[in-house]
């Protein structure tokens, strides 16, 4: 016991990329910080819109030790979805318009979910001329309370880098 309060149940959701290992590596911070693991719900044959594998951990640790394990999980590069009551409360719609596949999508993607407050929930993309002329996506991300903003400057920056233009932000996240 570290003094903390009582050990409680928490859930941490989180995406892991779909390698050897990975599991194993973001079990590693929850044992390290004093976590007591309930359950996993590996959800294998699911993928996020990011292409990555949805994990649940049930883990019990005091108040305290909770904290220390979501911040170690953070600081080893495991993408924490959700870490108890803390999730992603602020949802922004942009549309992304230009040669998204020639300046390569997945890495525009990959480059706004490096936002540690930053989730992308939903993609959908339209190309009516083929993949070598102007298309469109939209994307539905969700964000922490109050990180909309920065959320948005990220996309921002990246489109202007790849010359693409940002229709922002659409109003509600339901089309």
């Amino acid at each position: 016991m570290d003094g903390s309060g009582e050990p409680q149940p928490h859930t941490i959701r989180l995406e892991l990329a779909d390698e050897p290992g990975q599991l194993l590596a973001a079990l590693q911070p929850i044992s390290e910080n004093g976590g007591n693991l309930l359950s996993i719900f590996h959800e294998r044959g699911n993928v996020t819109p990011r292409g990555r594998i949805p994990v649940e951990v049930d883990v019990e640790a005091t108040p305290a030790r909770f904290e220390a394990i979501v911040a170690a999980l953070r600081e080893a590069g495991v993408n924490v979805v959700q870490a108890g009551a803390e999730h992603y409360a602020e949802e922004l719609v942009v549309l992304l318009v230009g040669h998204l596949v020639d300046t390569d999508l997945s890495d525009t993607l990959q480059r706004i979910e490096k936002h540690p407050s930053t989730s992308i929930d939903d993609l959908s993309m339209t190309a009516p001329e083929g993949r070598s002329d102007v298309s469109s996506a939209r994307l539905r991300m969700a964000t922490r309370t109050g990180e909309t903003a920065d959320a948005l400057s990220v996309v921002e920056e990246i489109a202007a880098e790849k010359d693409l233009h940002v229709v922002e932000p659409l109003t509600g996240g339901a089309v």
